[in-house]
């Protein structure tokens, strides 16, 4: 309950937009036991040497973008290289890996010409999690490029991928080496992901992030059409990168984005790591029905703002959040 709108936001991203702190802080100390487990694999008879210094935390939770609830933590494991090669000349999304002739695990990994068979790899490492009496009770699965331990005592589950690491290339730069889903390997780098977004927000005033997990929310709200979280997220940056400034105000953040996501969710959105490409695979039918959504807000919350700042109606502006934000949002009173 709330009798301004100032408050009924602060409530709202309190209770039901942001994480809960002390799930943040128990699941960061659930991920960092799971990398000191698996880092103990490095010392297995037949498996991968691992590098630690190529661990990665990234997703939307690595980069305070995620909203409650906490469902899944993205995690890449280095695997070291012990010599082998890769082709860099290959599409970014099917590279090709020779392996290692030292390394035992790569070599049971490969297929008969040599390449290492992406697929053997993830569940190289699954059949390894599931020999750690920590999670003998959890379960643990292979989906697509990851595995996936769902850990009996949690709300959240892991997604955890083997990567390896790139030499610089012609191009100046180097690359993650994940699983593609089809036995070869793919080029990523999400610590420019996370380095795009925490820049991004320290420029605007670190506004940026709420505004992302506000519209998160809002992005599951009264529609079974949704944006994929990162393209909503690259889109939202984008759009950050447009403005001078952000308000001060969360509401007015909110509304004033509305109408860039309706008109630009028709276009071609590049991947902040300028590898993918256009990431926009949606529909134009559900372009259609994202870019309505947003405008039909967008009025809503013109007329919430004038009936807050103009009117001097409280409960009127609380009222019109209320239906774009569905019965999540606290109720006048």
């Amino acid at each position: 309950m709330a009798i301004t709108v100032n408050s009924a936001f602060s409530e709202f991203m309190r209770d039901i937009v942001n994480l809960d702190p002390n799930v943040t802080t128990n699941a960061r100390q659930s991920r960092d036991n799971l990398l000191s487990n698996i880092a103990e694999f490095d010392n297995i008879d037949g498996f991968f040497d691992l590098c630690e210094s190529f661990n990665i935390h990234f997703g939307s939770f690595a980069r305070h973008t995620k909203c409650r609830e906490l469902n899944d933590i993205d995690l890449m494991v280095g695997i070291a290289a012990n010599g082998a090669t890769y082709n860099s000349y290959d599409n970014w999304d099917n590279v090709r890996i020779t392996a290692s002739t030292t390394n035992q695990a790569q070599k049971d990994c490969t297929r008969d010409d040599k390449t290492l068979n992406s697929t053997q790899v993830v569940n190289k490492f699954k059949k390894q999690l599931e020999n750690v009496r920590e999670y003998s009770r959890s379960e643990v699965k292979r989906s697509g490029e990851a595995i996936v331990l769902n850990l009996r005592s949690k709300d959240w589950s892991f997604d955890i991928i083997p990567c390896f690491h790139t030499v610089t290339e012609s191009d100046g730069r180097a690359y993650y080496l994940i699983p593609n889903s089809k036995g070869n390997w793919k080029k990523t780098d999400p610590t420019i992901d996370k380095e795009k977004v925490t820049s991004t927000n320290q420029n605007k005033d670190e506004r940026v992030l709420e505004l992302i997990r506000l519209f998160k929310k809002w992005n599951k709200v009264k529609n079974a059409t949704t944006l994929p979280s990162y393209l909503l997220e690259t889109l939202l940056i984008d759009y950050c990168q447009t403005v001078s400034s952000l308000s001060e105000y969360i509401d007015l953040r909110f509304r004033d984005a509305l109408p860039y996501v309706s008109q630009h969710i028709y276009n071609p959105i590049y991947d902040m790591k300028n590898i993918q490409g256009d990431i926009n695979a949606l529909s134009y039918a559900d372009r259609v029905v994202i870019s309505n959504k947003a405008l039909t807000d967008y009025d809503k919350a013109c007329k919430a703002s004038y009936a807050e700042l103009t009117e001097k109606d409280q409960k009127k502006a609380i009222n019109l959040w209320g239906e774009v934000f569905g019965s999540d949002f606290p109720a006048y009173g």
